[in-house]
């Protein structure tokens, strides 16, 4: 069976090179799109073009990947912190470590290997490779994630976050002592020129990202934050913590800071997510508690902190 992908290019991604857009849009490498677009299971407006062309407003780009071209996913046996389940939704605590969906370098011990051997019944809308997924969250940041079990849960739920009525609050552990209490980021994000894995606060090829912070408690090197986000760019508080010059503990992108703390990837965690529930209108609230690696962390600091 094909799997098929469609866009509408809006405002925000005109210009780009067709072959970048599909690397942002997919999480597929770059040679492998690049290899559909020359054989044509990638079309603008039903037309075979090169991976260079630049996207205008309003191109029709089809994905349509061969069978043959297709990794597949297994079922795999990996324990689930499940928060919540119904007929629609399931939501979970993600582990530090997992990768959400399988990807290039990255095809066992995903989340949705582990959900695939939980239930079968979820939605295919953001594709075979991709089932159930509305959101993601990186590798390396635990936390609250939601995943759509029907395309009515997965329709409701995208919609919600595009009008920006899903709350998503997270926790960090940042760098230097943060002297506001609480403070508004708004500074656009776009990928990297030339590390294509990385994105920076830019106005070229760039979109709108906003996000605020509020000072739980100081360190004398650290601060630990509340951070609420109103869009949800690519990697956002992380490089937005780096853009004010107070990059999360442990982060190997942005930090150029070695951690003296034992955490593997960096101290995020999303801590709530609330959002209507699809099918019956009533607005819910999840969370879950910090994990233990940062806990252990905010732990020696307040010992310091009191002279223990």
């Amino acid at each position: 069976m094909n799997t098929k992908h469609v866009f509408i290019i809006e405002q925000d991604d005109e210009k780009k090179r067709l072959d970048i857009f599909l690397v942002e849009k997919l999480q597929d490498s770059r040679s492998f799109l690049k290899k559909g677009i020359v054989e044509g299971w990638v079309k603008v407006n039903e037309s075979v073009v090169k991976p260079n062309y630049k996207l205008k407003q309003k191109d029709q780009i089809t994905v349509i990947i061969p069978p043959h071209m297709q990794p597949s996913i297994n079922p795999e046996n990996i324990p689930l912190d499940i928060i919540f389940e119904d007929q629609d939704i399931i939501v979970i605590n993600k582990p530090r470590g997992m990768v959400v969906y399988p990807a290039p370098g990255n095809y066992s011990g995903t989340l949705i290997s582990a959900i695939l051997n939980h239930t079968k019944d979820l939605s295919v809308k953001s594709g075979l490779m991709r089932p159930g997924i509305v959101h993601r969250l990186d590798k390396d940041t635990s936390g609250v994630m939601v995943l759509a079990k029907t395309d009515n849960a997965h329709m409701s739920i995208s919609k919600q976050l595009k009008n920006r009525e899903v709350t998503k609050v997270y926790q960090t552990l940042v760098w230097g002592q943060i002297q506001e209490d609480n403070a508004t980021i708004t500074a656009p994000i776009g990928r990297h020129p030339l590390k294509r894995t990385e994105m920076l606060v830019t106005a070229k090829n760039s979109k709108e990202a906003i996000t605020h912070f509020k000072v739980l408690e100081r360190f004398d090197e650290f601060t630990l934050l509340e951070v609420t986000i109103e869009t949800g760019r690519t990697h956002q508080i992380r490089v937005h913590m780096k853009y004010i010059g107070h990059s999360v503990v442990g982060d190997p992108i942005y930090s150029r800071k070695k951690t003296p703390f034992e955490i593997k990837g960096q101290a995020l965690h999303a801590y709530k997510l609330g959002f209507h529930h699809p099918n019956t209108d009533e607005y819910m609230v999840f969370t879950a508690p910090i994990p233990d690696d940062i806990n252990s962390i905010l732990n020696i600091l307040r010992n310091r902190k009191r002279g223990e």
